[in-house]
Order: structure tokens, then sequence, then C-alpha cells
């Protein structure tokens, strides 16, 4: 009987254990970004490494403290890509993040397939976004689709925006 309430006792307590990592990992430390109005985004232009704003509508984002990587962001914009890519520096490399399943408007996989099939194309928004992060550096990227659509995510730096 001693057994059973030993085990029994190890399996509730890594049930509570996992449920508080779970929350954790997707709940806890996330906060919504509260966006400055006329530069909530900004890209990197080609004849520069200081960014400037952009005109965006609609930004919803989220953040957390606990890592420089958790950061995205949806919004629209009005700029066509033909425009964009002619005034703003092409990231390659750009692989967007997950991010927690409620954060609905930011779908890592869509995002991906679409920069990789050359449907949506994406941008260095800055270079070394979060400085100090012991020699790491973290770019912010934004992709933009054809219809308006944008994303952003700070990733790590690759070194390969053109």
């Amino acid at each position: 009987m001693n057994g059973k309430i030993a085990a029994g006792s190890i399996v509730v307590v890594a049930a509570l254990v996992g449920g508080a990592v779970w929350y954790l990992q997707n709940y806890a430390f996330y906060t919504p970004v509260n966006f400055t109005p006329g530069s909530e985004i900004a890209l990197t232009p080609i004849t520069s490494d200081t960014p400037e704003p952009i005109v965006v509508k609609d930004v919803q984002g989220i953040d957390a403290g606990s890592s420089p990587l958790r950061f995205r962001a949806c919004f629209t914009t009005q700029m066509t890509l033909a425009t964009l890519t002619e005034g703003y520096k092409v990231y390659d490399g750009a692989t967007p993040l997950y991010a927690p399943k409620w954060f609905t408007c930011f779908d890592a996989e869509k995002i991906g397939a679409a920069i990789l099939s050359g449907q949506a194309v994406a941008f260095l928004g800055q270079k070394n976004v979060v400085p100090n992060q012991d020699k790491v550096e973290v770019d912010r990227v934004i992709a933009v689709f054809p219809d308006g659509r944008a994303f952003a995510w700070n990733q790590l730096a690759l070194g390969t925006e053109q």
C-alpha cells in the first residue's frame, strides 16, 4: 500500500510541475507591447544602418522580459513590396519563431513557408535590437505579404542581410 501512495504522489507532483512549466512557457511572461503611434515598426534603409519608421496600422504585439526572442507583432501596411524592396534591406535567412497559440494572428509555419516560396519578403527591421546580450546579436525581422499583411519577430542574427 505504501508503494501505491508513493507512486501516486510522484505522478501528482510530476503533473503539477508539468502544468506549471507549460503555463510559464505559454502565458506567464508575455505582456502586450505598447507601440508608440507613428513609430511602431521600423525598417533599415538600404542607404543607412539607422532604422526608420514605416506607416502601419492595426498593430498587435507581445513580448517577454525573460528572453529577447519572444517579441512578435502582427500589423498591416499600405506600402507595396516593390517600394519596400527598393528602399529597405532584405533579410536572408529569416526564420519566424513560434508564438504562443493564444496569439492567433502570428502563424510561424505559414509565414516561413511564404518567405521560402517568395510569396512574402523578409526585411531587416533593426540590427542588434537588444544590445548587451552576452555577445549574442538579436535582429528584428519584418515579413511583408503582397496584400499588406506583415509580421515582426526577433531572431538570432545571421549576418546575411543584403
